[in-house]
């Protein structure tokens, strides 16, 4: 894979089924490419809370320099959640827009398109799903069905011959570290925002009791006069 200045390829699996036990480093070598493969931990579906998974992508992707190929979102067909809706947008906040370039979906157990008895093709497939065809979209229709129960290595070359062509189509380069470190500042701005708008409404909040108890205290104390000038007179 004639990527810059070598020819290996670096992969990153984000996705619900995926474990997260592959570490940066992990590499093998197929039909004479060497591959690398970053197995981050799911951004759905894991013990961790989503902000730690959140922070450990970001890591593994840190470690994972001069920088990913490409993103692959592992998704099983027949079973797209809601919340696997939200992976592609995660990643594009997480690593910037400019990472939907390289953004693959990898939709695995393919098997089950031939399991009735019409075949039905992948196109046929996310036609019956406009949140499916939404997300190809946000991927430039980037996808690739893979067929878990056929051990074929011929499928993994498929693959990644699609991976490769993805990559020449971006121009041969990785997806650059300095976008990420860029996404990373602008996440940390928004977060700040938020913090402040929420911090000024706290205190908006504060000020509003303040005047609430301040206007509560005076009326208390008009009663009071009043009551002891009734009294006064009465006797």
């Amino acid at each position: 894979y004639p990527t810059e200045q070598n020819k290996e390829v670096q992969i990153v699996l984000v996705g619900k089924t995926t474990s997260g036990n592959t570490k940066p480093g992990c590499k093998r070598e197929v039909g004479g490419k060497c591959v690398a493969v970053i197995d981050t931990p799911g951004l759905f579906g894991t013990k961790l809370k989503q902000e730690e998974a959140m922070t450990e992508i970001s890591q593994c992707i840190a470690l994972s320099a001069p920088g990913p190929h490409v993103f692959l979102v592992v998704i099983k067909l027949g079973r797209f959640t809601q919340e696997e809706q939200k992976t592609v947008v995660l990643i594009q906040i997480l690593f910037g827009d400019e990472a939907s370039k390289y953004i693959m979906v990898l939709f695995t157990h393919g098997e089950s398109l031939d399991d009735d008895d019409d075949v039905v093709t992948i196109e046929d497939y996310l036609r019956e799903d406009p949140h499916l065809q939404c997300l190809i979209a946000k991927c430039n229709r980037q996808y690739h069905v893979f067929n878990n129960k056929d051990n074929n290595p011929l499928h993994v070359t498929e693959l990644l011959d699609k991976i490769n062509k993805m990559v020449m189509k971006n121009g041969g380069s990785h997806y650059i570290m300095e976008k990420f470190q860029e996404a990373e500042r602008a996440m940390e701005e928004e977060k700040n925002r938020i913090l402040r708008e929420n911090e000024e409404k706290i205190h908006r909040e504060e000020e509003k009791l303040k005047m609430k108890n301040k206007a509560w205290e005076e009326a208390i104390k008009e009663e009071k006069k009043r009551v002891l000038k009734e009294v006064w007179y009465g006797l």
